[in-house]
C-alpha cells in the first residue's frame, strides 16, 4: 500500500523538521520515518471502516424512530437496504480489518456527532435516494454507492479533517493517497469474498522497505556533498537565499539519483519536480528541474552516475 512517492514525500518532511532543529540523530529520524508510514497503514483501516460507521448510524436512526410515542408504518417498517449492503457487510466480517483495529486501539470512538451528519448530508443525495428506491440492486450497485460516497463526500468532509489533526499530526498530508487506496481496495472485493480476504499489504515489497531506509540515511549523511553540488550549479543564484524546501528536494533527489542504481535518472527527476509542485512556490519546479539538469550533465560526466538494470531507462 505505501507508495514511493509516499516515501519521499514522508523523508522530505523529516528532512524540512531536522532544518528546524540541531539535535536529531539519523536513528531517530529513521524510526520517525517508519512510524509516520505505519500511521498511514492506520488511517488505511480507519477508511476502511467510513462505510460501516455510516452503516451503523442508520441503523440508530431507525431503532430512535421505532422508540417514537406514536411511530409511522415507515417508522417500524424502515428501509433496510443500506444497512444491508454486501459490500459493507464484506468490511463488517473482514479478519484482517477487525484484527488489526484491535490490535493498534484505533478506531472511530468519540466521533459520532460527525459520522450522523455525513449520514444526513448522503441521505439527501440524488444517488443515495436512487439507490435505496430502486426496485432491486445487485452486488455492483452496493459498491457503487459506496465508492460514491467515498469519492464524492470524504474528500470535501471538513469534520473528517479536523477530527484526523486531533487523532494524529502525520495524517496532515496522507488522506488523498490513503483514501484512494481504500477505493482500491472495495473496487476490487467481490460478493463471494470470505471473512479471510486480505487487504492490502503495507510494503508491496522488501525493497520498498530498503528504498526508504537507503534513501533517508543517505540523504542525511551526504547532507554537505548534495549542498556542495547545488552551490557549484547554481552559480546565478546566492545559495543562501535558495528557499529551504527547495534545497530540501534537491538534496533528496541528487540522494536518490547518485545511490539508487536501478531507478532511471528521469523518473527521480519527475518525482522530484511533482514533489515541488505540491511543497514550494508556483516557479520552484522549473528552478529545481534547471539545477538538478546542471548537477546530473556534470556527475554523468565524471563516471559519478552509474545505473544499471532498468536505471538505464531513459524514456
Amino acid at each position: 500500500m505505501i507508495s514511493r512517492r509516499l516515501i519521499r514525500t514522508k523523508i522530505l518532511q523529516i528532512l524540512y523538521a531536522i532544518s528546524r532543529k540541531e539535535d536529531t540523530s539519523l536513528a531517530s529520524a529513521e524510526k520517525e520515518l517508519f512510524f509516520s508510514l505505519q500511521k498511514a497503514y492506520d488511517l488505511y483501516h480507519l477508511m476502511l471502516l467510513i462505510p460501516v460507521e455510516l452503516s451503523k448510524v442508520n441503523e440508530w436512526k431507525i431503532e430512535i424512530a421505532r422508540q417514537k410515542l406514536r411511530p409511522t408504518y415507515e417508522d417500524l417498517h424502515p428501509n433496510m437496504r443500506f444497512i444491508n449492503n454486501r459490500l459493507i457487510d464484506l468490511l463488517k466480517k473482514n479478519k484482517q480489518l477487525n484484527r488489526y483495529m484491535s490490535e493498534n486501539k484505533i478506531g472511530w470512538g468519540g466521533y459520532t456527532e460527525m459520522f450522523r451528519s455525513l449520514f444526513n448530508t448522503v441521505q439527501e443525495r440524488d444517488y443515495f435516494q436512487a439507490y435505496m428506491t430502486r426496485e432491486k440492486v445487485d452486488f455492483k450497485d452496493d459498491v457503487k454507492v459506496v465508492t460514491t460516497i467515498l469519492e464524492q463526500e470524504v474528500p470535501q468532509w471538513a469534520d473528517l479533517e479536523s477530527a484526523l489533526e486531533e487523532m494524529s499530526i502525520f495524517w496532515n498530508d496522507d488522506t488523498d493517497f490513503v483514501l484512494g487506496m481504500a477505493l482500491k481496495t472495495i473496487k476490487g472485493m467481490r460478493e463471494s469474498d470470505t471473512p479471510d480476504k486480505p487487504l492490502l499489504p503495507m510494503y508491496k515489497t522488501e525493497e520498498d522497505i530498503e528504498f526508504a531506509k537507503k534513501l533517508i540515511r543517505k540523504a542525511i549523511l551526504n547532507r554537505d556533498e548534495y549542498y556542495e553540488l547545488i552551490r557549484t550549479h547554481s552559480q546565478n543564484w546566492d545559495f543562501d537565499r535558495i528557499a529551504l524546501m527547495d534545497l530540501l528536494i534537491m538534496q533528496l533527489a541528487l540522494a536518490e539519483i547518485i545511490e539508487f542504481q536501478s531507478i532511471p535518472v528521469k523518473v527521480s527527476l519527475n518525482e522530484y519536480i511533482e514533489l515541488a509542485k505540491i511543497y514550494s512556490t508556483e516557479n520552484s519546479n522549473n528552478f529545481i528541474n534547471g539545477v538538478l539538469d546542471h548537477v546530473v550533465k556534470d556527475l554523468k560526466a565524471q563516471n559519478k552516475i552509474i545505473k544499471v538494470g532498468k536505471g538505464l531507462i531513459e524514456t
